[in-house]
C-alpha cells in the first residue's frame, strides 16, 4: 500500500512524467528521490550533478532532486525505479544488497585496507561490474559515492571494545550482513528505517546505532547519543543509480551527459565528504559528544569469520579476492 501511494503522489505532482513539464519541448527533466537532509554531502553533489548535466547539455537535460525521503525511503526509492516511477536514487549498499547479491561483499566488515584502497576498487574494473549487477533487476549503477566508514554511537555508555555491545539493541540497515555483523559483536541487532531512528533512539527502542560522522551530524542524533566509538567497522558505499526504463529511454548524447556529470559529481562528492567528516565531528564534540579511539584489532578480529558465508560461492569468493587484490 505504501508504494501504490508513493507512485501516486509523485504522479500527482509530476504529471509530466519524465520529460518533464518544462515550456522547452527540447527540454527532459529527470527526477532524482533520496533519503538524505539537504546540508548532507552527498545532497550537496547530487546539486552538482544536476549543475553539470544542464550545463553540459545546454539545459536540454534538468535534474529535479527530491530530498529528505519525499518519495519514499531507500527501498520504495529502489521499486519505484524499477517500475519506472522515478528515474534516479541513491541507495546505501546495505540496502542494495537485498536486490543485488554482489553489494553484500561490501558489507563485510574491515573489507578494505584504507579509503585509497576503497576508492581504487571503486574506480577499476571491479567496480565497474558491481555497477552493472544490476541491469538485470531494472537498476543501473552510476557510481559509487563516499559514505566514510561507520561507527558505533551510544546513548548511555561508550563501546571501548566489543564485549561493550554485549546485549545492546543497536539500529542496523534492513541488511542481513549488518545484522550478522552486530550478532559476531554480541549485541542484538534491531533493523530500524533511518527515517524512524531518531525516536526510536528517544524512546529506547534501540541502545544506539552506526554511522559515519556526517550521517550522525546531520541526523541531529547526537542530541540523544552522547558516545561516539571510531572503530569504523564497515566501509559501505552509496550508490548511485538509474532506473533501466529511464536509461533506455535517453539517447546516446543524452548518456553521455549524464557519465559526464556523474564523473564530475563523484569528484566534487569526494572532497565534500572530507570536509564534511571534519566538519561533523567539530560539531559533535562541541555538543557535548565524547570521541572515542579504540583498539581496531578486537573489532578486526570478532568478525573475520564473515568471510566464511560465502566460502561455498566461487562468484562472491573470487569478487572478494579481485577486491582484496586491488593495488
Amino acid at each position: 500500500m505504501k508504494i501504490k501511494f508513493v507512485h501516486i503522489l509523485i504522479s500527482s505532482i509530476l504529471l509530466c512524467g519524465l520529460w518533464g513539464c518544462d515550456s522547452s519541448k527540447q527540454t527532459k527533466m529527470l527526477r532524482l528521490g533520496h533519503s538524505l537532509d539537504t546540508q548532507h554531502p552527498v545532497h550537496l553533489a547530487m546539486e552538482v550533478l544536476g549543475e553539470s548535466l544542464e550545463k553540459k547539455s545546454n539545459g536540454q537535460l534538468k535534474l529535479n532532486i527530491y530530498p529528505s525521503s519525499q518519495l519514499g525511503g531507500e527501498r520504495e526509492c529502489l521499486e519505484l525505479l524499477q517500475i519506472g516511477s522515478l528515474d534516479i536514487t541513491k541507495v546505501s549498499a546495505a540496502v542494495l544488497e537485498n536486490f543485488i547479491p554482489e553489494y553484500k561483499v561490501l558489507s563485510l566488515p574491515y573489507l578494505f585496507r584504507d579509503k585509497a584502497h576503497m576508492f581504487s576498487v571503486f574506480d577499476n574494473e571491479v567496480g565497474a561490474s558491481l555497477l552493472q549487477k544490476g541491469n538485470k533487476f531494472r537498476l543501473r549503477g552510476l557510481t559509487f559515492y563516499d559514505a566514510g566508514s561507520r561507527s558505533f554511537y551510544m546513548k548511555d555508555s561508550p563501546v571501548k571494545k566489543p564485549s561493550d555491545l554485549d546485549n545492546k539493541k543497536i539500529r542496523v540497515q534492513k541488511s542481513n550482513m549488518a545484522v550478522s555483523m552486530i550478532n559476531s559483536f554480541g549485541g542484538s541487532p534491531t533493523p530500524i528505517s533511518w527515517g524512524e531512528l531518531y525516536t526510536a533512539l528517544q524512546q529506547g527502542v534501540v541502545d544506539g546505532a552506526e554511522n559515519n560522522p556526517p550521517s550522525f551530524y546531520t541526523s541531529k542524533h547526537y542530541e540523544i547519543c552522547k558516545h561516539y566509538t571510531i572503530n569504523e567497522h564497515t566501509s559501505v558505499p552509496d550508490v548511485l543509480l538509474i532506473g533501466l526504463e529511464t536509461w533506455d529511454r535517453l539517447n546516446a548524447q543524452e548518456r553521455e551527459w549524464l557519465k559526464e556529470a556523474v564523473i564530475e559529481s563523484t569528484k566534487a562528492q569526494r572532497k565534500l565528504w572530507a570536509a564534511s567528516e571534519k566538519e561533523s565531528l567539530e560539531k559533535v564534540k562541541a555538543a557535548g559528544v565524547k570521541v572515542y579511539y579504540p583498539d581496531k584489532t578486537p573489532f578486526q578480529e570478532k568478525t573475520k569469520d564473515m568471510v566464511e558465508m560465502f566460502k561455498d560461492d566461487e562468484k562472491m569468493m573470487a569478487l572478494i579476492k579481485s577486491i582484496k587484490e586491488t593495488k
